[in-house]
């Protein structure tokens, strides 16, 4: 799960990236210049949907979404294994529900495109369904016995200096 984890962090970074720069030149055009770049805001609603969907995988990879874990205390070990089954199962099914009605969607808006940079909608629209597949292939996986990707601590490395 290591390089599912890398892979949607490095799309996700470099798209943040071009986002931040998209919206820093955008400022500086309108507030500086005095001539608004009117493309910016098309391209950075569109880069936000391709970032959190696809950041979406890799924080499901390091298991890092939010849960409620107030159930699984009282569990045995074994109830804990069925509880991620249950919820692995049910996730799976919602997530196939929004991947595919993203398709749906994105297919059924294929022809329009966006006002100003004429992109179709198709690629607003897709990345619902690769993000929604993604993080149903981690969780198969998950519940397949992969564990999860040890995410780097900012705080435990801060905590390591101090000792």
């Amino acid at each position: 799960m290591r390089w599912i984890d890398r892979t949607a962090s490095v799309i996700g970074g470099l798209s943040l990236v071009v986002l931040v720069t998209i919206v820093a030149s955008a400022v500086f055009a309108r507030y500086v210049m005095g001539q608004p770049l009117a493309w910016t805001e098309e391209a950075a609603g569109l880069l936000m949907v391709w970032i959190v969907m696809i950041s979406a995988i890799g924080t499901e990879a390091r298991n890092e979404h939010l849960t409620i874990d107030i159930i699984e205390g009282f569990l045995s070990p074994k109830g804990r294994r069925v509880l991620i089954v249950v919820v692995g199962l049910l996730s799976i099914g919602l997530l196939g529900v929004i991947a595919w009605y993203g398709w749906v969607l994105a297919e059924a808006s294929s022809m329009r495109r966006t006002n100003i940079l004429r992109i179709s909608w198709f690629w607003i629209y897709l990345p619902v369904t690769l993000g929604a597949l993604g993080v149903i292939a981690v969780t198969l996986l998950r519940m397949a016995g992969h564990r999860p990707v040890a995410a780097p601590s900012v705080l435990s490395a801060h905590d390591e200096a101090d000792a």
